[in-house]
């Protein structure tokens, strides 16, 4: 009998939203990868009780990895390794025409999701995940 691999992974976890007086509130979130989007990582915010509420942010999986060992994006999305009392972290900062946000994230939880994600979709194999016809199909039909 065949086992097959998940085509998703999403790790829940706390996140710090730090404010500018640097106080921490902490945050449900979660962390998204699906190999039919190959490219990118989807952070899910929890700030309610309820699904209404969820605030959504998708950016390069690739962004992520990098800012574990430096500074990396711009725009939207900025990464970067950073160490707090509570341990080492990765800075995750967010910009919308809403505003900024600033939330601090176990380096460890981080690594060990995308090192799930590499199992499976390597680096570099992300093509191979993509059906273009599919997509190209999809986008046709939604016009």
């Amino acid at each position: 009998m065949a086992t097959t691999r998940p085509a998703t992974i999403e790790v829940d976890t706390t996140m710090r939203f730090v404010a500018p007086d640097f106080t921490t509130i902490n945050v449900r979130a979660s962390m998204q990868y699906d190999q039919d989007d190959p490219y990118a990582i989807h952070v899910v915010f929890h700030p309610g009780s309820t699904e209404s509420e969820l605030v959504s942010w998708s950016f390069a999986r690739e962004l992520l990895a990098a800012g574990l060992v430096e500074p990396t994006g711009i725009g939207d999305v900025r990464v970067w390794p950073w160490t707090t009392p509570r341990g080492e972290a990765i800075a995750l900062a967010l910009s919308s025409p809403d505003g900024n946000a600033l939330f601090e994230i176990s380096r460890s939880v981080v690594a060990r999701f995308l090192r799930r994600s590499y199992t499976l979709v390597p680096k570099g194999r992300e093509p191979e995940s993509l059906d273009v016809d599919a997509a190209v199909t999809k986008l046709l039909t939604e016009l």
